[in-house]
């Protein structure tokens, strides 16, 4: 479990780093493809990506040359159990994913919070607006996950309108939702997906008894 600092931060500055020669490789094709990079060293070893906005299927892509490009941990990212089957399967768990049962009574977010505790080192990325299509809130399951697994959330923003990822802020969830959705809207505000009309507003949905 990660311990929270008093207060969370969210760092902005560049951090310098060797490649490697595999790293190289993977940088130059993501820079062949005329994408740059805002990178800051979270300096942790588990916790939750939030990815934003995501518009395309592109970019899946996109994200994952940076990760082999940047000194990243190997990403994960989180599929129904169905989508585990045959080849396709043996492809998606070899890229990270991990399937989860939705049938079970075991609760979703619990499923994926336990992963944490079954690694030394485990990074889940996660796309809150949780499809490519507009959508009028992101789920906050990226939030509870983070708060059950006891781990901070890192920012990431694939900016089609400056090609540029911007990576690294970290943010230690408090327990109040609205006050870290304002430092989270701060980060990602200005970002524009592959289309970006289909982008929504970066807001949570209330509880119904709040409606």
């Amino acid at each position: 479990m990660t311990t929270a600092p008093e207060s969370s931060t969210m760092t902005s500055s560049k951090t310098e780093f060797k490649r490697s020669f595999v790293q190289k490789l993977w940088y130059a094709w993501y820079r062949s493809m005329g994408w740059d990079a805002e990178y800051v060293e979270p300096g942790i070893d588990k916790y939750v990506i939030i990815v934003a906005p995501h518009t395309s299927n592109l970019d899946f892509l996109i994200g994952f040359i940076f990760s082999r490009a940047y000194p990243l941990p190997f990403p994960r990212f989180i599929a129904k159990k169905s989508a585990f089957v045959g080849p396709i399967g043996w492809l998606g768990r070899a890229v990270g994913g991990i399937p989860v049962d939705r049938t079970q009574r075991t609760n979703f977010v619990d499923q994926v919070a336990e992963q944490f505790n079954l690694h030394e080192q485990f990074v889940v990325a996660i796309t809150p607006e949780g499809t490519r299509s507009k959508v009028t809130y992101w789920k906050s399951g990226f939030y509870h996950i983070a708060r059950a697994a006891g781990v901070p959330i890192v920012m990431a923003t694939i900016d089609y309108g400056k090609k540029q990822i911007r990576y690294g802020a970290v943010l230690y969830p408090s327990g109040d939702l609205d006050a870290d959705m304002e430092k989270i809207r701060k980060f990602y505000e200005g970002a524009t997906g592959r289309h970006p009309e289909r982008q929504g507003a970066i807001e949570i949905q209330p509880p119904k008894s709040e409606k």
